[in-house]
């Protein structure tokens, strides 16, 4: 049976594209519960095999819409965690648009470290070996942007300062084929469920 695997972002919360959250215990606002009501919408005929969540409680909140209706259980997994930013954690973009740390981490992604955080490839690492042991059959992975771009590009082999050219909106789902040969093939890219109207 061949494996896939769904990558999921959380929905929206109230810091998206204003502070660099991190590993903040942020939940999802209004429109991200609505989004994760629709990506549950949305994969309803899917047959998942597993449940997995970063420990943030807005990716656990978004695995939740999606497994409770189904009786399944969501399975936290650490490998999927958000980047330790370290230092950024909880800083405006605005205010880390002025630090030369800041601008050297996203100018060289393959190389830099968060201050007091991590790289950029140990976190595709990490994500990279929970999600190539994963059990064949369908499973979905609720995580976060960066984790998620860092993951798809390592596989289409871009280098990490080119990921900030694959969308990843909340609540989308980026569905990939997992090969026996430890590599992957990309089935969908930021796909966006859509929301129940009224």
């Amino acid at each position: 049976m061949q494996r896939q695997v769904l990558l999921a972002r959380h929905g929206h919360h109230a810091e998206v594209g204003r502070a660099l959250s991190g590993r903040s215990p942020i939940p999802l606002d209004p429109q991200g519960e609505r989004e994760a009501a629709a990506l549950a919408h949305h994969l309803a005929e899917v047959p998942l095999v597993a449940v997995y969540a970063s420990p943030r409680a807005r990716t656990v909140e978004t695995a939740a819409a999606v497994a409770l209706p189904r009786a399944m259980e969501v399975r936290r997994a650490s490998a999927l965690d958000e980047i330790d930013f370290g230092d950024f954690t909880g800083r405006d973009f605005a205010t880390l648009a002025d630090d030369p740390a800041w601008r050297a981490w996203n100018e060289q992604r393959a190389t830099a470290r968060c201050p007091g955080g991590e790289t950029m490839a140990e976190a595709v690492a990490r994500a990279l070996g929970f999600l190539t042991a994963l059990p064949d059959g369908i499973s979905l992975c609720v995580t976060h942007c960066d984790v998620i771009r860092g993951v798809v590009a390592h596989w289409l082999g871009l280098g990490f300062e080119r990921m900030f050219q694959l969308g990843c909106d909340p609540g989308s789902v980026t569905t990939l084929a997992l090969n026996d040969d430890g590599g992957a093939t990309v089935i969908a890219l930021n796909e966006r469920p859509r929301q129940a109207r009224g």
